[in-house]
C-alpha cells in the first residue's frame, strides 16, 4: 500500500507526467504511476518464486540445502515474534513502562485472541469487530 500510495503522489505531482495526461487528468498520471511501481515493486518476488519454487522442492532430500532454509524459517518467526512483541508493549503501554497500562486495549487483545483460537472466528471478521469495538469505545469516551 505504501509503494501505490508514494506512486500515486509521484505520479499526481511530476511535472512530466503532468505534460503527457495533462493538466486535466492528474488522477489517471497518478493511478498509472501506482500501478506501474506496484507491479514492477512485485513482479521480481513473484518470478522468483514460480523460477525458483521448483528448485527448492527439488532439494528436499539434501541437507546442505534444507539446513540453511530452516534456519532463515526460525529467523523468520524470530522476526514475527519481535514485532508481535514490540507492537504489543506500545499498544498497551502507550507511554512505556512508566505511564498506565492500557486495560480496555488488553480486553480487546484477548477477546480477539479468544475469538481467534477458541472459536475459530475468521481473521477478517474479528479485525472489523475490533476496529469497530475501538472506535465505538474511542466516540463514546470509554477509552
Amino acid at each position: 500500500m505504501v509503494v501505490a500510495f508514494v506512486g500515486f503522489v509521484g505520479g499526481y505531482l511530476s511535472n512530466e507526467l503532468r505534460t503527457l495526461f495533462g493538466p486535466d487528468l492528474l488522477f489517471l498520471a497518478g493511478a498509472v504511476s501506482a500501478s506501474l511501481v506496484t507491479w514492477f515493486t512485485f513482479l521480481p518476488s513473484f518470478v522468483f518464486i514460480l523460477a525458483g519454487g521448483p528448485l527448492v522442492e527439488s532439494t528436499h532430500k539434501n541437507l546442505s540445502f534444507t539446513a540453511p532454509l530452516t534456519a532463515i524459517t526460525a529467523a523468520v518467526v524470530g522476526v514475527i515474534l519481535n514485532l508481535a512483541l514490540f507492537f504489543g508493549y506500545h499498544v498497551l503501554w502507550a507511554d512505556g513502562f512508566a505511564g498506565h497500562f492500557d486495560v480496555v486495549a488488553a480486553l480487546i487483545a484477548l477477546a480477539a485472541t479468544l475469538a481467534l483460537f477458541r472459536f475459530k472466528v475468521s481473521v477478517i471478521q474479528v479485525i472489523f469487530a475490533c476496529a469497530v469495538t475501538g472506535l465505538v469505545l474511542r466516540i463514546s469516551g470509554l477509552a
